[in-house]
């Protein structure tokens, strides 16, 4: 029991019933007055207590050190510390940073002398730097909040497009008849006054899909708040949500309050860090919601990683009809962050032929690269055809 409480301080998902299943696999596993191998031991705990494969390396770390010594928590202290404020060289030899924090609850005076210092080396541009390529899974408690309060300054400028309408401009190749009368009739008539027009150019609106799955989940959190950020900075913003239903939370980004913002959203989402069904997800917002919010040439942001229960079904279709009604669209992927990423899952390969820019979103540094790749002009190819 303490031993899932640990991983449940830790980000993984335990609840009292994966509990209870895994002291009964235990009794099965290792029937009383029978001596039980450790890989029988670690082999029965994680098949009951994992639901995904990245949960695994947490996982293994915390079962060596948990089940290594009873008193390691007084004995270990001062070695476990100081490596909570670094990275190793070698990313499979570093330790969760979610693991320390919950193996070691600290008292809140040293939490407090201790932010204070970070706080001091927070404002060093090292810092910020290494904050910024730090992926938002492997993030502490207090490494989210300073990148909460960074992301709150990032802003997504798109070029402006040309309009259909005109509007008074000095410079205008359009001559306006209906102002030059109108400018006339305040003369006397007696002179017309030619009034030049220009056709209008203004930012497309922005459609954003984020996937709120399971898989999703320490990066979906992380996104909104930039959502956030850009739905107070510019109008025509909306943002969708989808596990295994369409959710519209535009509205509730609207408050200025990033906290009560996040509140209301998590009110208005039934189905948060659930399954994945993004075919059907997609055909109730092309059905429902395209018609009204991707006019004028809209740029849709489709965030998710392609990890579909339903395996792709439909998906294709779907994808292409979005495609089509948008102007640009661009798919952002954290499983772009490993170099070896490959388009086996069913649900990758149907939504690639269809998007013109695929991009990663996985921590600081992406967003910056995501809000420079859309200021440019985007080259319309569909690359991935």
């Amino acid at each position: 029991m303490h031993f899932a409480r640990l991983l449940r301080a830790a980000g993984l998902r335990i609840g009292p019933d994966r509990v209870i299943d895994c002291v009964q696999a235990l009794e099965i596993a290792a029937p009383p007055n029978h001596i039980v191998r450790r890989d029988d031991w670690y082999w029965t705990m994680s098949a009951v207590l994992l639901s995904r494969q990245e949960q695994r390396p947490i996982f293994d770390q915390a079962f060596q050190i948990f089940w290594r010594d009873p008193k390691l928590a007084e004995r270990m202290m001062q070695v476990l510390l100081p490596k909570a404020h670094g990275r190793a060289a070698k990313p499979e030899e570093q330790q969760s940073q979610r693991l320390t924090d919950a193996l070691f609850n600290r008292s809140r005076e040293d939490a407090a002398r201790e932010q204070k210092l970070d706080l001091e080396a927070r404002l060093t541009f090292s810092s910020r730097e290494v904050l910024s390529r730090m992926d938002f899974d492997t993030m502490s408690a207090a490494e989210l909040a300073e990148a909460k309060k960074m992301i709150a300054q990032l802003r997504l400028p798109l070029p402006e497009i040309r309009t259909r309408r005109f509007h008074p401009h000095r410079r205008g190749h359009r001559v306006d008849l209906r102002s030059s009368l109108r400018e006339s009739l305040r003369q006397g008539g007696d002179i017309i006054p030619l009034v030049r027009a220009a056709p209008r150019e203004l930012h497309p609106p922005l459609v954003v899909l984020c996937d709120i799955s399971g898989s999703m989940n320490p990066y979906s959190r992380m996104f909104l708040h930039f959502l956030h950020a850009i739905t107070n900075d510019r109008d025509r913003v909306c943002v969708f949500v989808f596990g295994t239903r369409l959710t519209n939370i535009t509205r509730q980004l609207r408050h200025r309050d990033v906290d009560v913002a996040m509140a209301k959203v998590a009110e208005a989402i039934k189905d948060w860090s659930g399954g994945t069904r993004i075919g059907a997800s997609l055909r109730e917002f092309n059905f429902k919601w395209a018609r009204r919010t991707l006019a004028q040439n809209a740029c849709v942001l489709l965030v998710s990683d392609g990890l579909d229960r339903e395996a792709g079904e439909g998906l294709g279709q779907e994808m292409e009809r979005l495609a089509k009604s948008s102007r640009y669209l661009v798919w952002l992927n954290p499983l772009l962050r490993y170099e070896k990423f490959e388009a086996r899952p069913a649900g990758v390969r149907a939504m690639l032929p269809h998007v013109d820019l695929f991009l990663p979103v996985h921590n600081l540094k992406s967003l910056v690269e995501l809000a420079r790749t859309l200021s440019q002009p985007i080259q319309e190819n569909r690359a991935w055809k």
